[in-house]
């Protein structure tokens, strides 16, 4: 196997290739140079000029991406002519009141949502990561860490089942080693996966537990809470040692939605089906006759936590979608005013 089918080159990505030099995959990205893995060697890349003019900053690389790139004579450098096609992006919105969208990782296989056995477990919080994984076009896979330190993983695993229907879960520890070779054989065939969660959740001992190494620094959580302070700050690609390979992402406290309708669909698709046998198609799911999600919350068939974050996400996505809006018709007005004011400047010939 050569150096870049380890990191899962095949002959689909070969097909969609347009552009100069020679294919090598993003392993990290630091202020916008490129470390990118070739047959060749490791370059560290920058984007060409021509590329970064004609593309917005969600077609610049980011970890996980393919790309072409054209070595730099007597260097271990080179520039980047394009990013193929991507297969999955999982993405958020960025903190703050604006509406746009930081990626987070692309072309991966699978997304590893980790949640801890301890006081940082929220099930809620879970549902958004969900949310984000179907809409993303990977495969989500849900990782209980530091099992090691729970006595009783019962009533956890009944929470993270009662929201994630059909999703594989492994209840590991980074200490003893229990749940990692199952991990593993997820990755086997130079499969790709993201590793998300919040920082001190265990993220980076769970990598140098699947990589056999300290590559990761690891620092202790606070003991009243459970809360960790963040130890990686960067996103890295990992190639790990048993095959496939690890994408690992800062820890993030806040996850604010993009714009995941159909990931709604997907996650809490439960509702969304008792919603569509309610009597009247506009039903509003308050005191309407025949309302199935009523019935469903008085009976207890349907969570009443689950559905307020329902409810909430749905409000989320609605308001994401009106600032996007807004955003647009700015950025559309913005245009044509300089437009006007460029032609107000030319010069008038004269007859």
């Amino acid at each position: 196997m050569t150096m870049i089918e380890q990191y899962g080159w095949n002959t689909s990505w070969q097909e969609k290739i347009n552009a100069p030099g020679i294919p090598g995959r993003v392993t990290l990205e630091h202020k916008n140079l490129y470390r990118v893995v070739t047959e060749n060697g490791e370059w560290l890349c920058s984007l060409s000029g021509k590329y970064r003019h004609q593309h917005n900053h969600t077609d610049f690389p980011c970890v996980g991406d393919w790309v072409m790139a054209e070595q730099m004579p007597g260097e271990e450098k080179g520039i980047i002519h394009q990013v193929l096609p991507r297969t999955s992006q999982f993405s958020r919105k960025t903190a703050g009141e604006t509406s746009n969208i930081q990626l987070i990782a692309v072309n991966v296989d699978y997304v590893f949502l980790a949640m801890s056995l301890n006081h940082d477990f929220n099930v809620r919080r879970l549902e958004r990561y969900l949310l984000a994984a179907w809409d993303s076009g990977s495969n989500p896979v849900i990782v209980l860490t530091k099992k090691d330190q729970c006595p009783d993983i019962e009533p956890y695993l009944r929470e993270v089942e009662s929201v994630a229907f059909g999703v594989p879960v492994y209840a590991v520890s980074a200490v003893t080693g229990e749940g990692i070779e199952e991990l593993q054989h997820q990755l086997a065939g130079s499969k790709t996966g993201a590793l998300l969660g919040s920082s001190g959740v265990g993220k980076s001992s769970l990598i140098n537990a699947l990589s056999g190494s300290e590559r990761m620094t690891v620092q202790d959580i606070r003991e009243d809470d459970s809360k960790g302070r963040h130890t990686t700050t960067h996103r890295e690609m990992i190639l790990l040692p048993a095959g496939g390979l690890m994408i690992d992402t800062p820890g993030m406290r806040e996850f604010q939605l993009g714009d995941y309708s159909e990931g709604v669909e997907a996650g809490f698709s439960d509702v969304e089906e008792l919603a569509l046998a309610c009597r009247f198609r506009d039903c509003g799911h308050h005191d309407e006759p025949g309302c199935r999600v009523q019935e469903a919350l008085q009976s207890g068939e349907l969570d009443a936590g689950r559905y307020q974050s329902y409810l909430k996400l749905k409000r989320e996505l609605a308001h994401m979608e009106r600032k996007s809006d807004a955003a647009a018709q700015k950025a559309e007005r913005n245009k044509w005013k300089q437009l006007t004011k460029d032609y107000r400047k030319r010069p008038v010939k004269k007859r």
